[in-house]
């Protein structure tokens, strides 16, 4: 017997992960995604899948495919220095009871089909090509309006619909939008080499180079560069403007520049922005998640691993209370604090790789985050 309606409007990771962990609950669930199918909403090239991200997905019973498909490091990484020079390991925090790797290099297509797959053999409906119109809550359920033309109501509606949502205006007082924290993100795709068995970090004079395995033959390089925010035409997601801000580093990182940020690679550059939206989350039965209240810049590899453990901490608050109000109130008490530290730590750590906080010890940042992440949700 179904315990009720749920609507996610969103079908990204974090929506889809939410879907699983509800529909396992008991909730009849649908997804609606804007985007024509599962591949058209996947933005960038590869995701960092950390241990508390991984407890997560193990938790909905998806952690065994992704590390199948991906490539479980041993350890989470090691910090060098602008001309090569190792200056630190990173091994990680392991999680009690938790037999799985201390992080996970996937590819950001894989997860959205390994997602998308496990949503539809739980009994998930996707509807692509669609969104909501209108929401109506009228305390006993939500009437909602699609783009098609048709309506239905639900019990629940989950906003899973990213840092610009529309969801959040049925929830949230006033204008609440997040903001470009100066940096922007250069990713490309390069064959794994035997070096990268886990994220390398290359710290450069006015940003962070990092090369990330995804796979048993593939890596992607990142670099975070300082910039103001540009328009997709502006020319600086060029191969020569990612061979110049890379041209101080030395070493491992000098090679990867020489030998594959050549004129006919595929460039993704994105602009990282923040958003932390105070509790609560909620308001009558409509609900939001991941980065709709939590916008987190690339600096942790926590991003989708905080929209993955909202689905499941969401599931499991619905199967304790019958009261929404109640369960809605938990689901936000124990994810604030959580993601606010992974927002703000982030922050951190991009304003040291910007010369703006001198002093600033980002691998104790990391571990002390890495630490409050191994504990349980």
């Amino acid at each position: 017997m179904s315990r009720g309606s749920i609507l996610i409007v969103g079908g990204g990771i974090g929506g889809l992960s939410t879907a699983i962990a509800v529909q396992k609950m008991g909730y009849d669930t649908t997804v609606v995604e804007l985007h024509s199918d599962v591949h058209s909403s996947v933005y960038g090239v590869g995701i960092i899948q950390p241990m508390n991200a991984l407890r997560a997905l193990d938790m909905i019973g998806v952690a065994q495919d992704c590390v199948a498909a991906g490539y479980p490091a041993k350890r989470w990484g090691g910090l060098y220095s602008t001309d090569g020079t190792f200056i630190k390991e990173m091994p990680g925090t392991p999680v009690p009871g938790v037999d799985l790797p201390p992080m996970n290099g996937l590819t950001r297509p894989k997860l959205h089909e390994i997602l998308t797959s496990h949503a539809v053999a739980a009994g998930v409906t996707i509807r692509y090509s669609t969104t909501f119109t209108e929401l109506k809550d009228d305390g006993d359920g939500v009437d909602v309006g699609f783009t098609d033309g048709s309506t239905r109501r639900f019990d629940i509606v989950v906003g899973a619909d990213g840092v610009y949502s529309r969801t959040r205006g049925h929830v949230v007082e006033g204008e609440v939008a997040p903001y470009y924290i100066g940096q922007s993100a250069y990713r490309v795709n390069i064959p794994l080499l035997p070096e990268i068995d886990s994220i390398i970090l290359q710290a450069g004079p006015e940003g962070m180079a990092g090369l990330v395995p995804i796979g048993k033959d593939l890596a992607y390089l990142f670099y975070n560069a300082r910039m103001e925010k540009q328009e997709p035409d502006s020319g600086l997601d060029s191969s020569e403007k990612l061979r110049e801000y890379l041209a101080p580093f030395g070493g491992f990182m000098g090679r990867i520049r020489e030998e594959f940020v050549t004129d006919d690679c595929d460039i993704v550059l994105r602009p990282e922005e923040s958003l932390i939206v105070d509790a609560p989350w909620h308001k009558g039965r409509i609900v939001l998640m991941g980065d709709a209240v939590h916008a987190i810049t690339p600096h942790l590899g926590q991003g989708a691993a905080q929209a993955i453990e909202d689905g499941v901490v969401l599931a499991d608050c619905l199967a304790e209370h019958d009261d929404l109000e109640e369960a809605f109130a938990e689901y936000t008490d124990r994810r604030f604090e959580r993601c606010k530290l992974v927002v703000d730590t982030s922050l951190d750590i991009a304003e040291w790789e910007m010369g703006r906080k001198p002093g600033f010890d980002n691998v104790a940042a990391t571990d002390h985050v890495l630490e409050v992440m191994a504990q349980p949700l």
